[in-house]
């Protein structure tokens, strides 16, 4: 499956359902390859160097279901707001996804409006993926 505003509502949805209004609030939702939607929060944990992205869980069930994700979205809000932004995978995240290849596709913001989506692969992501030298793509 490739990401479609479906996947963008789901973790839109998810966000709203779960954190009130007056609270930041942030979610992930992913597509595997038989087209299910897995979604995730992050744990709201006192130790912020115990904090997990927003996707770590949809991650985690995947690999549970030996499932392959074949795209990946994250949002977020600030409290009092209906502006939902789209967040690009961080690094750790990129990593994690890039368990299922350098196809996967993730939601970027657009350039001109971040809370608009652009589907981009791992890969355009990360152009120079530091894998690829081991993967024989050096040459």
């Amino acid at each position: 499956m490739q990401l479609d505003q479906r996947l963008v509502d789901a973790a839109i949805e998810l966000m709203n359902s779960r954190f009130p209004r007056d609270e930041w609030a942030g979610a992930a939702a992913m597509y595997t390859e038989n087209g299910e939607i897995l979604t995730s929060v992050s744990p709201d944990v006192p130790n912020g160097a115990a904090a997990l992205c927003q996707e770590t869980g949809a991650i985690c069930e995947a690999y549970k279901r030996n499932q392959k994700v074949t795209a990946s979205v994250c949002v977020s809000r600030e409290a009092n707001s209906d502006v939902v932004l789209i967040l690009a995978p961080c690094g750790i995240c990129q990593e994690r996804l890039f368990m299922w290849g350098p196809d996967v596709e993730v939601a970027v913001a657009h350039p001109q409006d971040a809370t608009r989506w652009v589907a981009k692969k791992l890969s355009e992501v990360q152009p120079y993926y530091w894998y690829k030298v081991f993967a024989g793509e050096h040459k």
